[in-house]
């Protein structure tokens, strides 16, 4: 599994949302520093990003905004402002007239309120815009469209659709900042190794066993998974098992031995423990707070 993947899929364990926002005039909006990933894609008009460091980034339609590490920012009509003379954002906007507004923007993003953020969205910049190409990016207008009607209205389905389009969006931007190929990926048998992991996390794996499917010994295949990948084989895949379990009980009924099985734990104990500490909360607890 590339880079990218591994991404959506560790920030799968947030809560997703995404708003469509209406401004007119000499408008402008302060967004809080968030846990998580933040995105947004600019519908209609022209706008500036606004940061606490750094000159204003212009914004016009088609852009998507990147926000890695839910970094506080700003959006406004002027280059003139600065992030601390910004109102905060009050969602639902309002509006009172009937045409087009001025600048329309989707607001995105996944909330990790008890998971960490993946070591390939710790490395970005805080802020970044991806423009709209549309020679390289064609199928962004038409993802573009769909996230659009999607969040103007609420129709059955969308606890599912909404969330599937809101990582397309993040798939789009993360590969367009790494250049349209993906970014760097692992050698042939540290990929191997992580493909194991992803489709059987339940597997009694150690490092050993790891080394086999690589193809190397437990010594350098240890080195090289580390330096890779950004932490050693069984962090990953304790952290891997967590993240898929976090999804499970956001995403499914399935009680909670259940789950503990197939993401690799003997009891429901062992795994509610470890749970835990890495989410600091209890996973019913978890579970209640994501489906409220």
């Amino acid at each position: 599994m590339d880079s990218i993947s591994e991404v959506i899929g560790a920030i799968r364990a947030g809560r997703p949302s995404a708003s469509r926002v209406h401004m007119d005039g000499a408008w402008g909006m302060s967004l809080p520093r968030i846990q998580g990933i933040g995105f947004h894609v600019v519908l209609r008009g022209t706008g500036w990003l606004v940061t606490d460091s750094g000159s204003p980034l212009p914004l016009r339609a088609g852009d998507v905004v990147l926000v890695p590490y839910g970094k506080a920012h700003g959006l406004s009509h002027t280059d003139r402002d600065t992030i601390h003379r910004l109102a905060p954002l009050e969602l639902p906007t309002t509006r009172s007239g009937t045409g087009p507004a001025d600048f329309e923007v989707i607001l995105g993003c996944y909330r990790l309120d008890h998971g960490r953020l993946h070591r390939f969205l710790r490395d970005l910049p805080p802020v970044m815009v991806t423009p709209l190409d549309p020679r390289r990016h064609p199928a962004r207008r038409a993802l573009i469209d769909l996230l659009t009607a999607e969040v103007s209205q609420d129709l059955p389905g969308t606890g599912v659709t909404r969330p599937a389009l809101v990582d397309l969006v993040l798939v789009d931007a993360l590969r367009h900042i790494a250049g349209g190929s993906g970014p760097a990926g692992h050698d042939t048998g540290i990929a191997a190794t992580l493909r194991e992991i992803h489709a059987e996390p339940q597997r009694r794996w150690t490092v050993q066993r790891l080394g086999e499917v690589a193809g190397m010994s437990r010594s350098v295949f240890k080195r090289k998974f580390t330096a890779q990948v950004g932490q050693p084989p069984m962090t990953y895949l304790i952290e891997w098992r967590l993240n898929r379990g976090a999804r499970m009980l956001r995403e499914t009924k399935a009680p909670l031995a259940t789950i503990a099985r197939q993401v690799g734990y003997s009891s429901e104990y062992a795994f509610a423990n470890a749970f835990r500490r890495r989410f600091g909360v209890a996973p019913g607890r978890f579970r209640a707070r994501m489906t409220s």
